[in-house]
């Protein structure tokens, strides 16, 4: 798994990975007493896991690699979309001379992981779904921090994915995604949940593939593009982090429930090629990453991090060319946008990036505490309310999708040409 692999005599952890020399800090000593005492236990993880998950950063996925490597990089794009498109509808066993790279792929997809519980990735969806679309604002928001660093902002400025005007659009193809994967049945063979999370995986393979032949990119200091690490970390933004942090909204999520998304989101990732060498079991283990994320970060992207920040903060501002009532609707998503992003990012961030201000519109998520956390006290009183609920969560998530795509669709295509 180890692509990027760094020659002998290289460290085994990236540069930018400072977590062993940060943990000594005043702040840390002071955060893990803290810790001890509101939590019970040490919120600094054992140093086995700090040394494997250090590592993690040069884990790529071969199998989908490979796939890309031999298809769409040896022979054209279009050729490895034809290809894909084929084997998802139809099945591998339908492409001409299907490749031995692409039988190896669509083999492993068949093959459920020992680990997997369906009905605990069943509930993990289904708590999941109820957040609705505010989630989807809140993953937005919180991944903004993510941008301080290298590893993860050069991939999204490189490539573009994420600057100008195309920022809308990816952010919505991502909200396709995260519907798709967590509707019921979203994740079993030929739905389009399944689908969507393997043109994802192909997507972040070709995006792989073309920035570790990039003159900018420094394996030395960021470890391989789109690496096992910072997927993980991702994972834990959807499950555990999305779990506790939409309770300030009054989202009544368990325990129990937001273990069941980590399994839930931890399958997702495995459809995605992420097969990490460690990945938390419990609330605890995921806090405990949250703590290394927190002290390894170096937080030196600069005005590339600025950017992606900048961009995702205007993505839904209205258009000069739309019309009067299009451009009152989008000015209403818009403040939402921004309110969101303010509250969820934390104003001191929020300034730091320079970030246009939402006013009292960042009141708006804490705003709704009390109607929301009077419907899931009715929820969790009344059982068959829980149906109710999901119903709704689903319908409106879908017409919000519906109304902001208008006729463009989510497609996950792999770039074709990078920004820089």
């Amino acid at each position: 798994m180890h692509i990027g692999d760094p020659p002998q005599g290289r460290a085994t952890v990236p540069s930018e990975y400072q977590y062993s020399r940060r943990i000594h800090s005043r702040w840390a000593r002071a955060v893990r007493a803290l810790g001890r005492q509101i939590l019970g236990y040490d919120p600094a993880p054992p140093d086995d896991v700090v040394d494997v998950f250090g590592s993690m950063y040069y884990d790529a996925d071969p199998l989908a690699d490979e796939f890309v490597e031999e298809v769409y990089l040896g022979q054209s794009a279009a050729q490895g979309r034809a290809m894909l498109d084929q084997a998802l509808t139809h099945g591998v066993q339908s492409v001409v001379e299907a490749p031995e790279s692409l039988c190896r792929l669509f083999a492993d997809l068949d093959n459920d992981p020992d680990w997997l519980d369906p009905e605990q990735a069943a509930a993990g969806a289904r708590a999941f779904r109820r957040y609705g679309v505010d989630v989807f604002r809140f993953a937005g928001a919180i991944t903004l921090h993510s941008y301080a660093e290298n590893s993860v902002a050069k991939p999204l400025i490189l490539s573009g994915g994420y600057t100008g005007n195309r920022t809308r659009h990816r952010f919505l193809e991502t909200a396709s995604f995260w519907i798709a994967v967590s509707e019921p049945g979203g994740l079993a063979p030929g739905a389009a949940g399944r689908a969507a999370a393997l043109r994802v995986r192909i997507m972040h393979a070709f995006v792989r593939r073309r920035l570790l032949a990039h003159p900018e990119w420094d394996l030395d200091a960021w470890g391989v593009p789109i690496s096992q690490a910072d997927a993980v970390l991702t994972l834990m933004g959807g499950s555990v982090a999305a779990g506790l942090g939409m309770r300030a909204m009054g989202y009544r999520t368990s325990a129990a429930e937001i273990e069941a998304m980590m399994h839930f989101w931890r399958y997702v990732g495995h459809l995605m090629g992420v097969r990490p060498q460690w990945y938390p079991k419990t609330i605890s283990d995921a806090l405990q990453l949250g703590f290394l994320a927190s002290l390894k970060s170096t937080r030196q992207s600069g005005d590339d991090g600025r950017a992606l920040c900048q961009s995702y903060a205007n993505a839904f501002a209205p258009s000069p060319q739309a019309t009067r009532l299009d451009r009152i609707r989008a000015a209403l998503e818009h403040r939402t946008h921004l309110g969101y992003t303010q509250f969820f990012m934390g104003p001191w961030s929020y300034r730091k990036n320079a970030m246009p201000s939402a006013g009292l519109w960042g009141l708006q998520p804490v705003a709704k505490f009390p109607l929301i956390f009077a419907a899931e006290t009715m929820r969790r009183a009344f059982p068959p309310l829980d149906d109710v609920a999901d119903a709704i969560a689903r319908q409106r998530r879908e017409t919000w999708l519906s109304r902001q795509l208008a006729d463009a669709a989510a497609e996950f295509h792999v770039p074709a040409a990078f920004a820089r």
